[in-house]
């Protein structure tokens, strides 16, 4: 890593992690049931963590080392109902469909959520009442939000490429492509200044750099900016990430 420490790793005969082995002299190991499902997580002071599953393979229950206990309940269909964490327990409803229609907290107070008929979430009403309505277009992208009165547009270019955002008719953020259709520039507004993130390729579109730039929102003078390279290898794997004035990784 980029402070030259050294990580090894063990498998087993089914290329399972067993171990993990840090140079600062802390390992970690792994063990697994005859399904190859996790069951125990243990480190080099004996603190060990510990998985249950149900006949399904779901993860029902994550044993913590001091003895607490993490909990899923499945349906049917195993589809998660309820999940009690620190003692406290969340619930959710589906409807026929699938779809979760009914999220309650761990206080007891409720989201509801309603879809058109194609599975398209259209409306949200959180915890503290408020609604946020969805509206797409034909192909099925996301066009307009409505929240309590604030309004958000989403545009597209003749490729459906999302090409920036509105709110209250103002743009708050961008979307910028090359001529081959890749991403190269993300761009927003924070408290006045114009943030930008620009991607840049091989000839093979591969990520090769990303540069974080901050301007002056009345100037454009550059304020700031953070760059990291991506190489590859032979084979086309990434293996090394290079931020600006750290060691590569």
């Amino acid at each position: 890593d980029c402070s030259g420490y050294v990580t090894r790793y063990d498998h087993d005969r089914f290329g399972q992690v067993t171990a993990v082995h840090r140079e600062e002299g802390l390992s970690q190991y792994h063990a697994y049931d005859s399904r190859g499902q996790l069951t125990a997580v243990k480190d080099t002071q004996g603190h060990e963590t510990r998985y249950e599953y149900n006949a399904a393979g779901d993860l029902t229950t994550v044993i913590a080392p001091d003895g607490s206990r993490n909990g899923t309940q499945y349906d049917a269909w195993g589809k998660a109902v309820r999940t009690t964490q620190g003692g406290l327990t969340r619930s959710m409803e589906y409807d026929a469909a699938g779809r979760v229609i009914r999220l309650t907290s761990e206080n007891g107070s409720h989201t509801t959520f309603r879809y058109d008929v194609l599975d398209r979430l259209i409306q949200e009403t959180g915890f503290d009442g408020r609604t946020q309505r969805y509206h797409h277009d034909l192909t099925g992208k996301l066009i307009r939000s409505e929240d309590e009165g604030l309004v958000t547009h989403w545009h597209y270019d003749e490729a459906d490429r999302l090409t920036h955002r509105t709110v209250k008719g103002e743009t708050a953020e961008q979307w910028q492509y090359d001529e081959r259709g890749w991403l190269t520039d993300i761009s927003h507004i924070s408290e006045g200044h114009r943030v930008t993130v620009h991607y840049g390729y091989d000839e093979k579109g591969r990520l090769t750099g990303e540069r974080q730039t901050v301007h002056h929102p009345q100037t454009e003078a550059l304020l700031w900016q953070h760059e990291t390279r991506h190489a590859y290898n032979a084979q086309g794997l990434a293996n090394r990430c290079i931020p600006d004035s750290l060691p590569a990784v």
